[in-house]
């Protein structure tokens, strides 16, 4: 099967520019752009594409590759840095521009024999560069021009090398799934062949390959990824996977006794479940720290599973529903960004694990592993379910996690899936939520003075989660779940709502 590998240069749009890859029926990965040559060499991708970045390539310390990347025999194509990036390496040369460009251009289309075959003239693309490229290598041509740079796409058909300005990723730029296309089929040579029903043959073997006899244990949490782990892992391996379900006193109300009816009677699973709630609150008494909330939940999960085990005998494997977000957001491995937050079963995981890791979602989006949920035959409410964070409430609450803390959080929640289920609201969103705040507000009840919590409610909508934007609900349906919230949450007296888009901000408030 054909992949790409795209090299991660900082770019915002690193993650889109795999998405699209993938909506085009390739596979593709990201990686660092510092990945060892040999170590990308073993990858044996098909066709390369160097992703756009903040820096200037010629700054101290900007982000270079070796030069070797372009004689590994596969063609390359650069996007915004990247096409800079080729030039500097090649020979060409990039200067600070005098007219930066931010936002739509208009691409004037000079040459239409390679990358901009069937593309029309003036259309819009996406700029956003503050060097130009004074002087293209040896061996270019220059396919597609703006009012502002003269050299927006460059191409050496004979050595397979592309280079954009503009970024082909985002919606923006209307011909963009075009010009990706005619670079993936029409000059690699590549064939539109991954798909969700490849995607689970390929992952079956894969597994089974890698388990063979062995007993494999799954965490399950309620949300749709480790749901569909468990599925996967079940349809390689069989009597050999055991599910364990942990109420770790952070879910929702009723949602531990809900899970074990539905994962045992409609699915058929063979899942323990384990009442650890008592040790979790313990260790988190006193804790403030999202970080240190997550890596002592990512750690008890993984001390339970242990323990289990042993029980079980003959458990070799665990298999864990990380998905590419979970992983971007935790990890600075796929690129040069920071990490945001580590997930509780990724920067979560202590350094001496007894089991093998299985990761079977790690490199699909959430709304890639809901197609893959359908084909598993998961109904579609739970596949429309919105997430629910592998630590539970324990983000939710910003500060200590108490049981009087769950307990507003939780009722403030069930008010709120109620109120937005009853608008009709739930299917449009990707997620609604309550959070705790540490602070108390005055406010006045029956005429007397009230110094209580102020809780924040959320509710956001998005495609992948990489990105999200906030819901604009009505002022009635916010008034009625507000005054439902104070009325009913003992100890609320005031209710805000987050108009916060990520990013800046993180779905999640911790």
């Amino acid at each position: 099967m054909n992949k790409v590998a795209v090299l991660d240069f900082g770019s915002q749009y690193t993650q889109l520019i795999a998405r699209k890859l993938r909506e085009l029926g390739v596979f593709s990965e990201i990686f660092p752009f510092n990945i060892p040559l040999s170590k990308l060499k073993k990858e044996s991708p098909s066709a390369l594409i160097l992703s756009g970045g903040p820096q200037s390539v010629y700054e101290k310390g900007a982000y270079l590759p070796s030069k070797e990347i372009f004689k590994l025999g596969v063609p390359v194509l650069g996007i915004c840095y990247g096409i800079q990036l080729m030039a500097h390496l090649l020979g060409g040369k990039v200067l600070p521009s005098q007219k930066r460009e931010y936002g739509s251009a208009s691409l004037r289309v000079i040459n239409r024999k390679g990358l901009l075959s069937g593309v029309k003239d003036r259309g819009q693309v996406w700029m956003s560069h503050g060097d130009r490229l004074e002087r293209i290598p040896s061996g270019f041509i220059i396919s597609g021009k703006t009012a502002n740079t003269k050299a927006a796409v460059i191409e050496s058909r004979q050595d397979r090398l592309y280079g954009v300005q503009f970024h082909p990723e985002v919606i923006h730029t209307k011909e963009g799934k075009k010009i990706l296309a005619n670079y993936l089929f029409r000059l690699a040579g590549l064939k539109g062949e991954w798909n969700m029903g490849s995607f689970v043959e390929e992952k079956v073997r894969e597994i089974r390959r890698l388990v063979g006899d062995k007993k494999i244990i799954c965490g399950l949490s309620g949300g749709i990824d480790s749901l569909v782990t468990s599925l996967l892992v079940h349809r390689a391996v069989k009597d050999n996977l055991v599910c364990i379900l942990v109420d770790n006193g952070l879910l929702r109300k009723n949602q531990y006794q809900e899970l074990m009816k539905k994962f045992r009677r409609q699915l058929d699973l063979n899942v323990i479940g384990i009442d650890a709630s008592d040790l979790f609150l313990k260790k988190l008494k006193g804790v403030i720290s999202p970080e240190r909330k997550r890596k002592i939940i990512g750690e008890l999960f993984i001390r339970i599973f242990e323990e289990q085990a042993e029980k079980i005998g003959g458990v070799d494997f665990l298999a864990q529903g990380t998905i590419y977000p979970d992983v971007i957001e935790s990890s600075p491995v796929k690129g040069p960004s920071l990490t945001i937050k580590s997930h509780h079963n990724v920067g979560g995981l202590p350094k001496r694990l007894k089991f093998k890791l299985i990761e079977p979602l790690k490199e699909l989006f959430k709304d890639e592993v809901r197609v893959l949920a359908a084909k598993l035959g998961v109904d579609e409410d739970f596949i429309t379910q919105h997430p629910f964070p592998g630590p539970g409430l324990a983000v939710r609450i910003v500060g200590e996690v108490t049981n009087e803390r769950l307990k507003i959080v939780r009722g403030a929640d069930e008010i709120l899936l109620q109120e937005v289920k009853k608008e009709g609201l739930h299917k449009k969103l990707w997620q609604v939520f309550a959070v705790l705040l540490p602070v108390k507000s005055v406010g006045v009840m029956g005429d007397r003075r009230t110094y209580q919590a102020v809780v924040v409610i959320r509710l956001v909508q998005s495609e992948d989660g990489m990105t999200a934007t906030w819901y604009q609900v009505s002022p009635e349906v916010l008034a009625r779940i507000s005054n439902r919230i104070v009325n009913e949450v003992n100890g609320v007296n005031r209710v805000v709502y987050d108009i916060t888009t990520k990013p800046p901000g993180t779905i999640e408030w911790e």
